[in-house]
């Protein structure tokens, strides 16, 4: 059956099927050829994007300008907006879609994405809220079809740290839509939510995949990949010493990778990485609590086993995918 996305918006996995989901990775890849090839794209030609930030990045607003612009599109960076002081989300979301053809957020509130998909009239797009990072998990998994010789549905996905924040959340959906084998390795208290892992269950046993919680390091063992993520995230600062407490033991470090049993295991991370000490946090950190790296050491990060920066790029492939996809000229 033939897939349309055309006018949806891209809110969370949990909304789309795993051929849908299919469907964007094989796209992306189709696009990632074509900008390899140094091949002008025109599929976003006449099309005016508005990327609304609450949250700082780099990732999220490069990729989505480079791939706007690769295929024609215009965008409009705007972070000071009235939306939410002035202006209700519901009129701003009514005045934006008359101008633009699409609109990114990235911040906090998932109901704020959501009433603004609500009442644009046009595809919205979450960039990043503090439950979902959709467009990250598009790019993780391309990275992993890439890296991988097993297909999704064999490979085991280990997922080390912060196991209930937007990371953990989200790969742990997309995991179970593609019939992967994932694993939430956390301290009981920063697991996924039961509702949460009960709704992944029930996709599970439709898919073939694998839904494990695990407080053991031994979970690792034949994972395909390791996936982690910042102890602390955007608006949760003042955690930093609760976190450390809690994760310092899920740390990945070579010890861990060793561990897996495989000497081809991925190493993959949605950055910015605290694994050294060449930022202002990495230098707090160590100032106050003696730790020369976060969530990742600088060994694990610098390895054999990293793709994290073919992963950052996918960003920008998988994203130009989505917005063809919902968008485009196809």
């Amino acid at each position: 059956m033939a897939v349309n996305l055309k006018g949806r918006s891209f809110l969370t996995l949990k909304d789309f099927t795993p051929e849908e989901i299919r469907y964007m990775l094989n796209l992306s890849l189709d696009l990632k050829r074509k900008k390899r090839a140094g091949i002008k794209g025109n599929l976003l030609e006449r099309k005016n994007i508005v990327l609304l930030f609450e949250k700082a990045s780099t990732r999220t607003r490069c990729a989505f300008e480079t791939a706007a612009f690769d295929e024609g599109g215009s965008v409009t960076f705007l972070t000071n907006s009235q939306m939410g002081k002035k202006e209700s989300i519901e009129d701003t979301a009514k005045v934006l879609g008359r101008f633009y053809d699409g609109i990114e957020f990235r911040g906090f509130k998932q109901k704020t994405v959501d009433d603004l998909a609500k009442y644009a009239g046009v595809p919205v797009w979450n960039g990043l809220t503090d439950l979902y990072h959709p467009t990250q998990i598009l790019a993780d998994f391309l990275t992993v079809m890439e890296h991988c010789s097993k297909p999704l549905n064999k490979v085991k996905f280990v997922y080390a740290g912060d196991a209930r924040n937007n990371m953990g959340n989200s790969l742990m959906i997309g995991a179970a839509k593609m019939g992967m084998h994932f694993v939430a390795l956390a301290p009981k208290e920063l697991f996924p939510s039961e509702e949460l892992v009960a709704q992944m269950n029930k996709i599970a046993k439709q898919t073939g995949a694998v839904i494990e919680l695990s407080e053991s390091l031994d979970a690792v063992k034949g994972a395909d990949v390791i996936y982690t993520d910042v102890w602390v995230s955007m608006g949760e600062e003042d955690m930093f010493e609760q976190r450390i407490k809690q994760l310092k033991p899920y740390q990945v470090n070579m010890e861990m990778i060793k561990k897996t049993g495989n000497d081809d295991v991925l190493f993959m991370h949605c950055l910015p990485a605290f694994h050294d000490l060449e930022t202002e946090v990495g230098k707090d950190v160590k100032e106050k609590f003696g730790l020369e790296s976060m969530e990742v050491t600088d060994e694990v990060f610098r390895s054999k086993h990293s793709v994290v920066f073919d992963e950052a790029e996918n960003r920008m492939h998988t994203i130009k995918a989505v917005m063809v996809a919902t968008m485009g000229n196809l």
